[in-house]
């Protein structure tokens, strides 16, 4: 393996979120409309505030206002309230493992609106989008290659390696036989279009510093072994526009600071 987390999947992978959620948004379900009439029995053992609150859920998650859907919320309401009456007939509420379940559920519940909270109050600004988006494009640099390559254990195993090649062997054959790389082996070492930044920096730096059509003269040595590298193409590189991934540069820089957050948090309580 010879992969890090690369810059360019990173955009690629924010590109294709983004046009999945680019597609035409479902059509939004009509405003609730009055409660319609009750079931037949006429009795419900809930308060209205549950109905109210389930139905904004479920509405939110797209499903159409209906009496049908009215009446199934209905009958899940009146259920759960029947079952809650029987596990407490049962004492179940009083065991020590529910209770531990129904305070974390709580917590859960409290946790979630507190954080929904601190993003509405902390915004990713378009500067620090802007910047992150720079800063990945950067690192991938303007240009792919496709390359392939051998990796072996040992200097002299990968400088034999080069020696045949030299000679005039192939190098897929190689790969396939030598390479101890068990991703790309069995395609003759093939690892497809990647930017230099999609590596680990000296197979990154020897990739840019070979000329297409042309293997590494030297054996070189990163953290996985010794690599022949190949040089079979280069182009200019692809790289989506920031209008196109920033919703999810947005979520990922979310992400790193509520992270952040948390860890501040943890240190100021010494835990």
């Amino acid at each position: 393996m010879t992969r890090t987390t690369t810059a360019l999947a990173v955009l690629a992978a924010l590109a294709v979120a983004g046009a999945a959620q680019a597609q035409p948004a479902a059509p939004k379900p009509a405003a609730p409309a009055a409660a319609a009439a009750a079931p037949a029995s006429g009795k419900t053992l809930y308060p209205q505030s549950q109905f109210d609150f389930m139905l904004k859920e479920r509405l939110a998650q797209g499903a159409p206002d209906s009496p049908e859907l009215r009446n199934a919320i209905r009958e899940e309401l009146n259920t759960r309230e029947l079952l809650v009456r029987e596990a407490k007939k049962a004492n179940l509420d009083k065991n020590a493992d529910v209770k531990q379940q129904m305070d974390l559920a709580g917590q859960t519940v409290l946790v979630r609106a507190y954080v929904s909270d601190w993003i509405r109050k902390n915004p990713i600004s378009d500067a620090d989008l802007r910047s992150e988006y720079d800063k990945i494009k950067a690192q991938m640099g303007d240009k792919e290659y496709k390359v392939k390559h051998i990796l072996v254990e040992k200097e002299d195993e990968a400088k034999d390696v080069i020696a045949q090649l030299q000679k005039g062997a192939k190098f897929d054959e190689l790969a396939k036989a030598r390479s101890k790389d068990p991703g790309s082996k069995d395609r003759g070492g093939d690892l497809d279009w990647n930017a230099p930044g999609g590596f680990v920096k000296p197979f990154g730096d020897a990739m840019v510093a070979t000329p297409k059509g042309k293997f590494t003269p030297q054996p070189v040595q990163t953290q996985f072994g010794y690599h022949v590298i190949l040089v079979e193409d280069v182009r200019d590189a692809k790289v989506p526009g920031f209008d196109e991934v920033k919703p999810q540069l947005q979520q990922r820089l979310q992400a790193q600071h509520l992270d952040k957050y948390f860890k501040e948090l943890r240190a100021k309580s010494g835990v």
